[in-house]
């Protein structure tokens, strides 16, 4: 076991946890249903999202533990006791970033279906963790259809739900002072996911946080020219959980591509250390080279004559997961991983380094690479290049270019 220190400065136990995406090599998006349960070294943990076979449709990357034993009431704060999984003043501390990040920005969470307990489920985990309120009353949380309406939301469902609450609290705890506008897809297919994103940026988002994906198509380059070529947002996309092979949007020339780290403690002056996300070949942070979309001009590896995925990337392993507030398909507080965890992460940072000033914000990225913490060890499986599965100094698939360390390779 492992103990890490709240904000509160108490100290708390953390589960030893092992999470795994066991998909099938029939493609990215093949293999078990949602309820599948997934067990390595006695962890055990399932997707939260039905898994898709057809071409088009979209599954989000959130996988939820299911062997934690929390030790808090479900309907509220417990003194001396707090959730299992990082928390914010654990992620803040590994990425050095700011405590009240976020001021005047507004981050757009895209998701398809509706979380009927999204807004009471964030006040719940922003109020264990001191963050300040964040309410549709106050203007702060707006949740919408694809269609801009407040009060025509989509059919509930209650594994996207799951990835709802984590989106939610990603931000929350990376992003505490900004907006966050929650757009609700009508489906979870290419289509109404991307009308979302086009309502984000309409709505006034200057970061759009994507954890889904699915299999590439040839339809991928007319998804980029109808819904992710929105210059001066920066548009995140979690890179998947199946290990080695590309998903798409993360292949989008447009978005920043996140991979996904295991992220431990560390007796270093960092405090921390981080690894490539992977427990099987097929079961890690995603990455590798697109078979349809053109690489964009900042990206120069070789490996890849396309779009190589991915650019950056933030904490994904279940065994090093976060605490997530949720009550829609769960019970209170759980513990996630997954890609999921990654991307609206990422968003956070980038809002709160302030509006972009690149058109595709992704370039400052291989703009500043020193200033992001280097991932060198870990593989997800056997792959040539080898850089395109495997940690290496500089630029690998599973993490890119790297972690967040601050803020300086997210400001232009």
């Amino acid at each position: 076991m492992r103990t890490t220190t709240n904000h509160r400065g108490s100290r708390r136990l953390v589960l030893p946890l092992l999470g795994a995406a066991a998909l099938a090599a029939s493609g990215l998006m093949a293999a078990a249903p949602a309820d599948a349960v997934a067990t390595h070294s006695g962890a055990t943990w399932v997707r939260s999202c039905a898994v898709v076979h057809q071409a088009g449709q979209m599954a989000c990357n959130a996988l939820r533990v299911t062997n934690t034993t929390e030790h808090i009431h479900a309907l509220g704060v417990t003194p001396d006791a707090t959730p299992s999984g990082f928390g914010p003043s654990s992620l803040l501390s590994a990425y050095k970033l700011p405590a009240n990040g976020g001021a005047g920005q507004t981050v757009a969470i895209v998701d398809a279906y509706n979380d009927p307990a999204a807004a009471a489920d964030m006040a719940v985990y922003r109020s264990q963790f001191g963050l300040p309120a964040c309410t549709v009353a106050s203007g702060c949380f707006k949740q919408v259809s694809q269609t801009g309406s407040t009060t025509s939301l989509p059919a509930n469902n209650s594994g996207w739900a799951g990835e709802i609450s984590l989106d939610l609290d990603m931000v929350s705890a990376i992003a505490p002072n900004a907006h966050i506008i929650l757009v609700e897809a009508s489906s979870s297919s290419m289509a109404n996911l991307g009308i979302s994103v086009n309502e984000a940026v309409k709505l006034g988002a200057k970061f759009v946080s994507n954890s889904y994906g699915g299999s590439e198509s040839s339809s991928d380059t007319s998804y980029d020219s109808s819904y992710f070529n929105h210059p001066g947002v920066a548009i995140t996309v979690s890179s998947g959980d199946s290990g080695y092979g590309v998903e798409y949007p993360a292949a989008s020339k447009y978005v920043t591509a996140v991979g996904g780290t295991s992220l431990k403690t560390a007796s270093n002056t960092r405090g921390w250390t981080e690894s490539v996300w992977s427990t099987s070949s097929t079961e890690g942070a995603g990455s590798g080279c697109s078979r349809y979309d053109a690489k964009p001009t900042w990206q120069t590896d070789t490996g890849c004559a396309k779009r190589t995925v991915a650019d950056v990337s933030a904490v994904a392993d279940p065994a090093t997961g976060v605490a997530v507030y949720e009550t829609y398909g769960a019970s209170g507080w759980v513990v996630y991983g997954g890609t999921s965890v990654a991307s609206p992460l990422i968003a956070a940072v980038y809002a709160d380094a302030g509006a972009p000033s690149a058109s595709y914000p992704a370039a400052d990225l291989y703009a500043h690479t020193g200033s992001l913490f280097d991932v060198t060890t870990g593989q997800t499986t056997t792959c040539s290049p080898a850089y395109l599965c495997k940690a290496q100094a500089g630029y690998d698939g599973p993490t890119g270019l790297g972690t967040p360390n601050g803020l300086a390779a997210f400001t232009g």
